[in-house]
């Protein structure tokens, strides 16, 4: 099939690899013009795992453009994956989704199936559906898809050849677009959760939302934890076997970020406020999140109450195998104590610090971060910061005291080469 995607984010990019692998015809199409020079010449504009190698080995089937006539008319199948940042209010920002609507509704001229991939707020594709007939698109020429991803940053490739579910919401009188999707997602065994627009969206926002409540359930555990000299790693693996809890997002550190559960959440609490609908829980998951960076915060605070020490800080990015430094809680963590006075020496394998933050020194590697440091934090469990050479941090390192915001350590090992360890309710 001849497919088109709008926007050449981390979802736009990867959609349209693993797509292209499929076997259709893909154009990506930005109004970026640097982004779009940049993916003609090869050059991946993020850093995401297997992603450059899907790309080139299928660049023959792969087309990047800031033409949209020659992108949308010859598409049988449109992917609109541009982004919905938030507004200060919490509700999310749709002018780059109805900005692509508006433009696309000039080169309607056969059938297309229009699939909303970007995460937007219940109603919204019964909007897009009628912003177009606004647009004069007759709704003979058009239907209407929700689609949303499920991807997770650092293995979003994955997630594409191999997804749990693929969620199609569409109008009760759309009989053509579910034999379409299938044929896009030919090739990929899963299953179909078929429903409405707004149960697509719904589908969308309840995951992640249900998956930040765990991650704010066992820091909170994690607090408690601390308290009673209980290691929440143990209450994770003992809660985790049960079949009706399940063992993931039950590591408990400084907090979730990223580009999608913030602001995914806030979105979600705006839309039910609209509607009179208390959200306590959706609140609550937030507020906690929140309050586990300054958890961490105060540990390091008792552990060098000295505010003229130096600290290296290993991870800027939210997450490991990933550049993407969103509502990262470990910028939130170095930005505070900066301004405390401290001197943060930082390290990351992929992600740069952001402009606000050029007063920090970044480092090439961890080992030059640590030097003559006294105290080493971990905000991001990289593979490469869990597999430290700890005899060289020793040798590095001025004080002894580790601080592991992602307990990703092992408290013995780290003991065993005379360091001080202080996990998040360990």
């Amino acid at each position: 099939m001849n497919i088109c995607i709008i926007g050449t984010g981390y979802v736009g990019l990867t959609t349209a690899a693993v797509l292209a692998d499929i076997g259709h015809h893909v154009t990506c199409l930005d109004n970026d013009p640097n982004k779009i020079n940049s993916l003609q010449k090869g050059i991946i504009t993020i850093y995401e795992p297997d992603l450059e190698d899907y790309l080139k080995r299928n660049k023959t089937r792969l087309s990047f453009t800031l033409n949209m006539k020659q992108a949308i008319e010859p598409a049988e199948v449109i992917f609109i994956t541009v982004g919905t940042p938030s507004n200060d209010d919490g509700s999310p920002n749709l002018t780059y989704l109805f900005n692509a609507l508006d433009e696309l509704s000039k080169y309607m001229n056969s059938y297309k199936t229009i699939v909303i991939k970007s995460t937007v707020p219940p109603g919204t594709n019964i909007q897009c559906h009628q912003r177009l007939q606004q647009n004069g698109v007759n709704q003979e020429l058009y239907s209407i898809v929700s689609n949303p991803e499920f991807l997770r940053e650092g293995s979003a490739v994955y997630d594409s050849r191999n997804p749990d579910r693929i969620v199609i919401g569409k109008q009760k009188e759309d009989h053509k677009s579910i034999s379409i999707m299938k044929s896009v997602y030919e090739g990929i065994n899963a299953p179909f959760v078929v429903t409405s627009l707004s149960g697509a969206e719904m589908i969308k926002y309840a995951s992640n939302a249900f998956l930040a409540a765990k991650i704010s359930f066992i820091n909170e555990m994690a607090q408690i934890c601390d308290q009673y000299d209980v290691d929440v790693n143990d209450v994770a693996k003992g809660i985790g076997l049960d079949p009706r809890i399940g063992p993931h997002f039950l590591q408990a550190g400084i907090g979730y970020g990223g580009s999608c559960f913030p602001k995914d959440l806030q979105a979600l609490e705006f839309s039910a406020k609209k509607k009179n609908i208390h959200p306590h829980l959706l609140k609550a998951v937030q507020t906690v999140n929140h309050a586990q960076s300054d958890y961490f915060l105060k540990k390091v605070k008792e552990h060098f109450p000295n505010t003229l020490c130096t600290l290296a800080a290993l991870g800027i990015a939210f997450k490991p195998n990933t550049d993407d430094i969103r509502y990262s809680p470990a910028i939130k963590i170095m930005k505070e104590l900066h301004e405390k006075g401290y001197t943060i020496h930082s390290y990351d394998p992929k992600a740069t610090l952001p402009n606000e933050l050029k007063h920090i020194l970044q480092f090439r590697s961890p080992y030059e971060a640590m030097k003559n440091v006294n105290g080493l934090l971990i905000l991001t469990d990289w593979d490469e910061h869990k597999n430290l050479d700890w005899k060289k941090v020793k040798q590095f390192m001025k004080g002894q005291v580790i601080i592991d915001g992602r307990n990703c350590l092992d408290p013995d090992v780290i003991k065993q080469h005379g360091f001080t360890y202080i996990g998040v309710g360990r």
